[in-house]
């Protein structure tokens, strides 16, 4: 057992030896749940609202703001295009949620998604250069239920001071109508993380897991367990880069999804599931057992909760088996445990635990990449393209089955991802601004670096202060004493 170090490596090192590998992995969420809320009121938050221009004199107030900045509303006003130059919009991204399914915590009223969308926002600024700020919107109608209309309408009206909207945390089936709509309508790109930056990362972390046990996405029988909006999308994206529809098998919490679930079929706002449907499954499996016998890769972004995927399933899977439990903030089964069935490559949502499968490592890139080039859209080639450019960058650097993806300490994963990003941004036609690879690559980094060299800088000069030590302490202490009981 060891103290708790500033940097909080090492983390299951720091628990008293004679624990148990699941008091380890519970211990670990209580402790960061725990050291999250106390750090999260220590600094009041993580995201600050900073000038990036200087105050050389009393006269540079009338440059900022009246009456020099006429000209600048007035440039805009005959050139919209304009605003990605002479304002921050060019970089900014709104981080949009009605927080209805926040992580696994289920509906968290609009304020309580803020504690994620300041994450995001945090994240898209040290990891991807990007200014972002976290709206958390009621959606609810008169009569008392999120309507995903409102979501649209508000996004529709706000568009003109962003350069990319993020949505994040909508429940289905409001978010697919929300997405698709606004991928259509928006004059900028409209991107929801939850689905397709977790697609995109999954992607990449299953395209490496297959390089290390020798077979072919074609070739390969996947089951999916959770048929929300980031599993219908995962599917789509696999379906897409060349997996075979006919040999998966995809389930929600009544069983199933194949041709005959007329439960689905009637009701037209889960279209996106519908579509699922005709698609896999030809056989219309319908129980788990059936569909985990022999199968070659287990996706799981279902209920949190370590007993969500049963050792049993694992252990009916074929050779050099494949799991991702993905499930936030709880994987529904550790790691330790999916091993001990018989697993190979076990991957979660978590950066405490090996192979973290988490959308962070996709959307600081790929927003860049589609800002960089101001893109219209954010094309399903394009999240195909960037999970290519993640299992590429982690394979040149070495793969093994406790490494498949690349870590969100990797700093020139995401310049390279936007670089790629943006490239294909041109080839798909949403590109405003077209640029080479080198250009994206050049900009993305630079702009990179500005942000960690400016959070380093408040650090070094006492504007950010470390965590007091008492605190991380107090949160160690806490943990133990709820694990033991005392």
């Amino acid at each position: 057992m060891s103290k708790v170090n500033i940097k909080l490596e090492r983390l299951g090192e720091m628990f008293p030896e004679n624990w148990t590998e699941e008091q380890r992995a519970k211990g670990k969420t209580l402790f960061l749940k725990y050291l999250s809320e106390k750090a999260h009121k220590h600094y009041g938050g993580k995201i600050q609202t900073a000038p990036k221009a200087p105050v050389l004199g009393f006269n540079w107030f009338n440059v900022w703001y009246t009456p020099g900045v006429s000209k600048i509303s007035t440039t805009i006003r005959d050139n919209n295009d304009a605003s990605f130059e002479l304002s921050n919009r060019g970089n900014l991204v709104a981080v949009v949620s009605d927080s209805t399914r926040v992580l696994g915590d289920g509906d968290c009223t609009p304020p309580g998604g803020l504690g994620v969308m300041e994450g995001k926002a945090f994240l898209m600024k040290y990891l991807g250069g990007v200014d972002a700020v976290a709206l958390c919107i009621d959606s609810k109608g008169k009569d008392g239920k999120n309507d995903p209309e409102k979501i649209i309408d508000f996004v529709k009206m706000c568009q003109h001071s962003f350069g990319a909207v993020n949505l994040e945390d909508i429940s289905q089936p409001n978010c697919y109508r929300v997405l698709d709509v606004l991928r259509e309508e928006c004059v900028i790109p409209v991107w929801h993380d939850d689905a397709q930056g977790t697609a995109c990362v999954t992607l990449a972390g299953l395209l490496n897991a297959l390089k290390l046990v020798g077979k072919k996405l074609s070739d390969v029988r996947i089951v999916f367990f959770g048929a929300g909006a980031s599993n219908t999308t995962i599917a789509r994206l696999i379906i897409a880069d060349g997996g075979d529809p006919k040999k998966m098998v995809m389930f929600d919490s009544h069983g199933a999804l194949h041709k005959n679930r007329e439960d689905i079929k009637a009701d037209h706002r889960f279209y996106r599931k519908w579509e699922i449907c005709e698609q896999t499954n030809p056989d219309c499996i319908n129980t788990m057992e059936e569909a985990i016998k022999g199968a070659d890769v287990l996706i799981s972004l279902s209920t949190p909760g370590p007993d969500t995927i049963k050792q049993d399933w694992i252990r009916l899977m074929a050779d050099k088996a494949i799991v991702f439990a993905c499930a936030n903030p709880v994987p529904e089964i550790y790691p330790y445990a999916a091993k001990a069935a018989g697993a190979y490559i076990v991957a979660t949502g978590r950066g405490d635990f090996p192979n973290q499968v988490n959308n962070s490592l996709g959307f600081p890139g790929i927003l860049k990449g589609a800002l960089l080039v101001r893109a219209s859209k954010i094309t399903d080639n394009m999240a195909i393209a960037a999970a290519h450019s993640l299992a590429n960058y982690a394979e040149k650097r070495g793969i093994n089955p406790d490494n498949i993806v690349p870590t969100m300490d990797e700093a020139d994963v995401f310049p390279v991802e936007a670089a790629d990003v943006a490239v294909q941004a041109v080839k798909d036609g949403v590109a405003r601004r077209p640029m080479s690879w080198d250009e994206a690559y050049s900009i993305a980094k630079k702009d990179i670096e500005y942000s960690r060299s400016m959070v380093k800088s408040l650090h070094d000069n006492g504007f950010i202060t470390d965590p007091p030590a008492e605190m991380l302490e107090e949160a160690l202490e806490w943990t133990i004493n709820q694990i033991e009981g005392k």
